[in-house]
């Protein structure tokens, strides 16, 4: 079973300047190619078909870029916040703008995420959707930038607020429409009036409720997040899949 996919791809880059200052972070060159391309090839590659794309920074520049998504055998879709509400809805609130353009579960990614070798599973999807979660995240080890990490995990597979070994997410994730819908989140349908809104509290929301599983992603990932993060990654080999 597959779902389509909603690639973040909107915000400033603020910490990435000024490389950002004239190309979205997105777009910004990884072992030869876009960092965005990464994730259309990994989400082809596993049959994902149907893919959008949330925009304001630049905005003009991605789908100038990267067209229907035809070369990657993928339909991309466009959600324009920039042209639409004058700038970034930030994480919720760009997930609900993008919800008429997505179904009833679908998978989320940050764009300034480099992990080539993740797998966007169709067994995942089948047990996500069948099971009773509003959320599933993968997470992963701490970064040297972020050790104190998001969250913890149980054994029985159920994401914890707090824990005495917290991991970081790693943007990808499993979701359900209705974490975006009353009565979990109150951004209005189709977030039709530009309402930016932060992902953490609707996660946080879901957790303390027992709604939201995860589980650990131990393969290579880098969040590209300042230009010293991407020149290390241009310099260091591709990791091995």
């Amino acid at each position: 079973m597959t779902l389509p996919a909603l690639i973040l791809a909107a915000g400033r880059g603020e910490r990435m300047r000024p490389l950002t200052d004239a190309t979205p972070k997105p777009l910004l060159p990884v072992h030869g190619k876009p960092l965005i391309e990464w994730h259309l090839e990994a989400l082809a590659r596993d049959g994902v078909r149907q893919v959008v794309i949330n925009t304001a920074w630049l905005e003009e520049q991605i789908p100038a870029a990267l067209g229907s998504g035809a070369r990657w055998g993928v339909d991309i879709h466009y959600s324009m916040e920039g042209r639409n509400h004058g700038g970034a809805l930030e994480t919720a609130g760009g997930i609900a703008k993008a919800l008429p353009l997505l179904g009833d579960a679908f998978w989320v990614l940050a764009g300034d995420v480099f992990v080539p070798g993740f797998v966007f599973d169709p067994a995942a999807t089948q047990r996500f959707t069948d099971g009773g979660m509003l959320a599933h995240l993968w997470l992963v080890a701490n970064p040297q930038h972020h050790l104190k990490g998001d969250f913890g995990l149980g054994a029985d597979g159920m994401v914890l607020g707090e824990a005495a070994q917290q991991f970081t997410y790693s943007t990808i994730g499993l979701y359900r429409r209705a974490l975006f819908e009353p009565p979990w989140c109150d951004i209005p349908a189709g977030n039709t009036a530009g309402v930016a809104a932060p992902l953490a509290p609707l996660l946080r929301k879901a957790i303390a409720q027992g709604r939201a599983s995860g589980e650990i992603y131990r393969g290579s990932w880098t969040d590209v997040g300042t230009p010293e993060r991407l020149v290390q990654l241009n310099r260091a080999p591709l990791p091995q899949k």
